[in-house]
């Protein structure tokens, strides 16, 4: 679809949803990395205590921020946190004031990100932005909704519900809630674009099965993009993301969810975000084969579903990043701690039924003493 007249004035929007861990962070991060020349703005909204998706991303704006060309807004670093809660249930109280200071300052921005929280619904967000004082300057460029390749793969958001009982007996890790499996139903029900991360991790059989997959969850016009796990080496699939013009706003309220059905039917209902604890792990420098090595054993014997963090290495001026989906763990070192910057750990852990006290003891194991 190619952007009207209309809407090309308008300042464009990219929001991005998916479940927890499917590597919404990592793209906006490459998006921020490859655009050059381009004057982005990006609001998050992670669920947790401690917005570590904001530290991440202020971090490659920073970077970014050398080269030739601003590629966030002017006057601050351009990151806007929305942390007090849900975005989608929160809409009026916390997106719509941020979107008001964008448009007052819209002739100094060219495109808006928006991170939505893993357990959002897109359409209320979407939604706001046929409020007129929006409406008026933006639209929405495109919904992106990213998955899992690997846990696609392995059927994690199948119906069959046959199925799913024999998945959660070969791990009991995983969390089979019907609340769950109907957000992912309506976060894809809402896409203009279905991308498909960590697709270097996944054979050519399970790269069919995730097609299949989301084939039956979405309309033929609805694409399937597949990526790699860094988003590095895939700087033309970043570039066509933005530009798409879909002017998502505009046929939001035709589309019917999960949601909205049980709205229609009066029937009581959660948001799956209410069946979450979230608790932050907070130590001083660590053992970063220690820390790494607790946190796995956290992860095969608790129900975690997702962390995320920085790690204070002794000895090392770089801050090392955590963080895990299921049991799938990985490390790396993210930037220099910068001056003045306190070297301690933050880990922010998300799963149900979490002893924060228990879970501390289990990780302090990793600490160093100081000298």
């Amino acid at each position: 679809m190619q952007p009207s007249n209309v809407q090309l004035s308008k300042i464009p929007a990219t929001v991005v949803t998916g479940f927890l861990g499917s590597g919404k962070t990592t793209l906006l991060a490459g998006i921020l990395r490859q655009m050059t020349g381009k004057r982005i703005a990006v609001i998050v909204n992670e669920f947790g205590e401690q917005d570590i998706d904001s530290d991440l991303l202020r971090s490659c704006a920073l970077e970014c921020e050398e080269d030739e060309g601003a590629r966030i807004a002017e006057e601050d670093d351009g990151i806007y946190e929305l942390a007090n809660g849900c975005i989608c249930c929160t809409v009026e109280e916390e997106f719509l004031p941020v979107m008001k200071r964008l448009v007052e300052r819209r002739e100094r921005i060219d495109h808006i990100l928006i991170e939505t929280s893993g357990l959002a619904l897109p359409k209320p967000l979407v939604q706001a932005f046929n409020w007129p004082e929006v409406r008026q300057h933006c639209t929405v460029d495109a919904i992106i909704t990213v998955i899992d390749g690997p846990a696609v793969a392995a059927g994690r958001f199948a119906h069959d519900e046959e199925r799913v009982a024999a998945q959660r007996l070969a791990d009991e890790s995983l969390d089979h809630d019907p609340s769950l499996q109907e957000l992912l139903d309506d976060q894809l029900s809402a896409a203009d674009l279905v991308l498909v991360s960590k697709t270097d991790l996944l054979s050519d059989d399970e790269k069919l099965r995730v097609e299949a997959a989301v084939a039956a969850k979405v309309p033929a016009s609805v694409k399937t993009l597949f990526i790699d796990a860094t988003f590095g080496a895939d700087a033309a699939k970043l570039e066509a993301l933005m530009g798409i013009g879909a002017a998502s706003e505009e046929g939001i309220d035709a589309i019917t969810n999960h949601h909205d059905k049980h709205h229609a039917e009066g029937a009581h209902h959660d948001h799956a975000h209410d069946h979450f604890d979230s608790c932050v792990v907070t130590l001083g420098e660590v053992d970063a084969t220690a820390l790494e090595a607790a946190l796995q054993q956290i992860l095969d014997t608790q129900h975690i579903y997702r962390a995320k963090g920085f790690a204070a290495v002794p000895g090392k001026p770089m801050r090392r990043v955590v963080q895990a989906v299921g049991k799938r763990l990985e490390g790396y070192f993210d930037r220099l701690w910068a001056a003045g910057e306190a070297r301690q750990t933050q880990l922010v852990l998300i799963g149900r039924h979490l002893n924060r006290d228990a879970l501390h003891a289990a990780l302090a194991n990793a600490e160093v003493a100081q000298a």
